[in-house]
């Protein structure tokens, strides 16, 4: 199964050391491909690096796919730290 969408990064921090760490500790516990993207770049969502590149600050909207058995739970944990504030 494939997803993707569209999300408003809303923590202050944007998608920034400590939450890109976060973002990747859960990327992690699925199965599923996660890939980011902004503008034209492309990234692997379970590299820590890889989102740091990807300078996505507050308010950035990065396009979110997920593909594998999983990717419904996954879509749906990822897609939820993403809007949330903190």
């Amino acid at each position: 199964m494939q997803l993707q969408k569209k999300i408003k990064i809303n923590n202050v921090s944007g998608l920034h050391a400590r939450p890109a760490a976060l973002f990747v500790q859960i990327a992690n516990k699925y199965d599923s491909e996660i890939i980011l993207k902004k503008d034209i770049q492309e990234v692997n969502g379970k590299s820590i690096m890889g989102i740091m590149m990807l300078a996505a600050e507050h308010g950035s909207e990065i396009i979110l796919e997920v593909e594998g058995d999983d990717a419904r739970e996954a879509m749906k944990e990822l897609e939820e730290f993403l809007k949330k504030k903190k």
